[in-house]
């Protein structure tokens, strides 16, 4: 074989298999595919980078990694708030998410992150030490559907190993999180798509909304705390005519608005 076709092949091999690494880092960020709740597909801009992607967080459950827990509602709700995000910011959004391990120190890469039904979590010190570094560096951390007294003692739990030293407080209505894009002074509790069928917008003894928050040194708020509300499955819903458009609506605006928040300031 002459050196022309040697390198011929060399180069095709290269494109081969740069193709197929493509693809694996391409569908790498959904090998946990099967512990979401409502896989969605993919669009065709799927490929395209953005400033921002929803980012959701990883973590282990009390009983081990659990279907139903880091996982619910995505990656539907993923897709369908970003395309709000998408229509109702400047911020240029990737239309799909990002999958973070709680044990990767990919979360430095991100600005936001989702962690749900945190009920459930359950940290070791190291990770517990990577999030208070992510946050303290900066860094976000919104967590939403999670309800009543049980599930608010786990999360504490494992929100005491990240912040030893800091307290909970309820966000007040003017706390600049509630105007940084949409005015948020008249919330209201969001329920899940289970109110369609019980009329009931709370869960467990989770009766009273709670937007609580913990802040650093300076009065930024670092970990934005939805209690007894469910943004996510309004995310999820938002398309379904059943599910009532004020929620869906609330729902949005909350969620923009803790997006803007955690990149200006």
């Amino acid at each position: 074989m002459t050196s022309a076709r040697i390198a011929a092949a060399l180069a095709a091999l290269l494109i081969v298999g740069g193709a197929a690494w493509a693809f694996q880092s391409r569908r790498s960020s959904y090998m946990y595919e099967r512990e979401m709740q409502n896989p969605a597909a993919d669009p065709d801009d799927a490929d395209v980078p953005g400033e921002w992607a929803f980012a959701r967080l990883r973590y282990r459950s009390a009983g081990g990694w659990r279907r139903g827990s880091w996982g619910t509602d995505s990656n539907k709700a993923e897709r369908v708030f970003t395309q709000g995000v998408r229509r109702l910011t400047r911020v240029n959004a990737r239309s799909v998410e990002e999958i973070i391990d709680v044990d990767s120190d990919e979360m430095y890469e991100w600005p936001w992150l989702y962690a749900v039904e945190v009920g459930h979590w359950n940290l070791s010190e190291p990770q517990a030490k990577r999030l208070r570094d992510y946050l303290d560096r900066g860094g976000f951390l919104m967590v939403d559907d999670f309800h009543g007294s049980q599930e608010w003692d786990v999360f504490m739990d494992g929100l005491q190993k990240i912040f030893p030293d800091r307290v909970v407080i309820d966000l007040p209505d003017g706390e600049p999180i509630f105007h940084v894009l949409y005015n948020l002074d008249k919330k209201f509790q969001v329920p899940g798509q289970r109110f369609i069928y019980s009329g009931r917008t709370y869960e467990r003894d989770g009766i009273e909304p709670r937007w609580r928050a913990i802040l650093d040194d300076k009065g930024r708020v670092q970990v934005g705390i939805c209690h007894n509300m469910d943004l996510g499955d309004a995310w999820e819903w938002a398309d379904d005519p059943e599910y009532p458009e004020a929620f869906a609506s609330l729902a949005y605006r909350i969620g923009i608005n803790y997006v803007v928040y955690s990149m200006t300031h």
